[in-house]
């Protein structure tokens, strides 16, 4: 890494320092005779909302309004998150096709008929409301589209490059995708799958390598706000559960041989092992989410809670250790992104290749 790359990474690591800052200044400036709820700030900042909030200006939220999608009752619902005010306490009223709708903690709720405020339980959950179909655009599906756009725009124009140059020489953009194509075949693909099966399993295996990456990066980038699509349970499942599917499908005779009647041993014991293969099928693709969801949210909640000791001792002789903290946290953050993606990648074709070995 060269000084000019470093001094680069130390700014936008201050900058998402200072960023965290003010996200929890903005939660206590909030409600200045409320104590500060370093536990709700962190929540609130770390989970998926329906608007795209980028900063307050004089106390004036600036934000992108997205659309919310919802179906009830009486048909299909559609408003823009902006109607809520930036109110996700239940305090702010939506009234559409003659229901009404609140936002209570990043969740909307359809008030029952007659009703015009939330009641609540000792837990705080709404008593006097129900939740309808909700395919709302959140901060994280828009994210999302984005991250495909960029990705779209990256080997198009790549693509575009090899084509133009006839002596097929990485030109700009290519330059930079074409190592990382070569890494994830002659590092990934190759040892993992093997030299004669790895190729109908490149697409996926790319796919998987930048769109996490990319979404990992996104997710650093202060301006969003925490917008991180990997620190969200349903992403990572869904991933996880593609590379399920291809495994599954994928399965020779070996494969489920060595599952339902391992070879080489005692049928007393083939008979121990099945329920343990077989349990042994779903642990993997779950161990591949949860440990994807778990490193990338586990970073943005210690940087916040390092920011949050400023207002919880009520001094700033604490901000320039909470400052330091996060700028270290913050720059393992930047290499997570990228070893993320390759521990998700690499055991995905891990199990590709287990799935498509031949007996010896």
């Amino acid at each position: 890494m060269t000084f000019n790359t470093f001094k680069r990474v130390v700014f936008t690591v201050l900058f998402l320092s200072v960023f965290s800052l003010g996200f929890a200044k903005d939660s206590k400036d909030g409600d200045a005779d409320k104590a500060f709820n370093a536990k709700e700030m962190i929540m609130h900042h770390v989970k998926d909302a329906y608007g795209m909030h980028i900063i307050d200006i004089n106390g004036q939220p600036i934000s992108i309004p997205l659309p919310v999608i919802l179906f009830t009752d009486n048909g299909l619902t559609t408003f823009m998150s902006s109607e809520f005010h930036h109110d996700y306490n239940g305090e702010v009223i939506v009234e559409k096709n003659g229901q009404r709708f609140v936002n209570v903690h990043e969740k909307i709720y359809q008030l029952n008929e007659g009703e015009t405020a939330v009641m609540y339980d000792a837990e705080h959950h709404p008593t006097n409301a129900e939740r309808p179909l909700d395919f709302s655009i959140t901060r994280n599906v828009f994210m999302m589209w984005v991250s495909v756009v960029v990705l779209l725009l990256i080997f198009l124009t790549a693509a575009r490059r090899y084509r133009k140059s006839g002596d097929y020489v990485p030109k700009g953009i290519a330059s930079f995708v074409e190592p990382l194509v070569i890494f994830v075949r002659d590092e990934i693909g190759k040892p993992m799958i093997g030299e004669h099966k790895y190729k109908r399993f490149m697409p996926y295996l790319l796919t998987v390598f930048f769109f996490i990456w990319i979404n990992n990066i996104f997710g650093l980038i202060p301006i969003l706000n925490g917008a991180n699509l990997s620190g969200n349970i349903a992403f990572t499942f869904a991933l996880a559960f593609c590379t399920f599917l291809i495994t599954t499908f994928s399965g020779n005779k070996n494969y489920w041989k060595h599952i339902f009647w391992m070879p080489g041993v005692p049928v007393p014991m083939k008979i121990f092992l099945m329920p343990i293969e077989i349990v042994g099928m779903f642990v993997k693709p779950i161990s591949l989410m949860i440990r994807l969801f778990a490193n990338i949210t586990a970073g943005h909640i210690i940087i916040l809670a390092l920011m949050s000791l400023i207002f919880i001792f009520e001094t700033v002789a604490v901000a320039p250790v909470s400052v330091a903290f996060s700028l270290f946290i913050g720059i393992i953050e930047i290499v997570v992104t990228a070893i993320q993606a390759y521990i998700f990648t690499v055991l995905s074709a891990l199990y590709f290749g287990m799935a498509t070995e031949e007996a010896h």
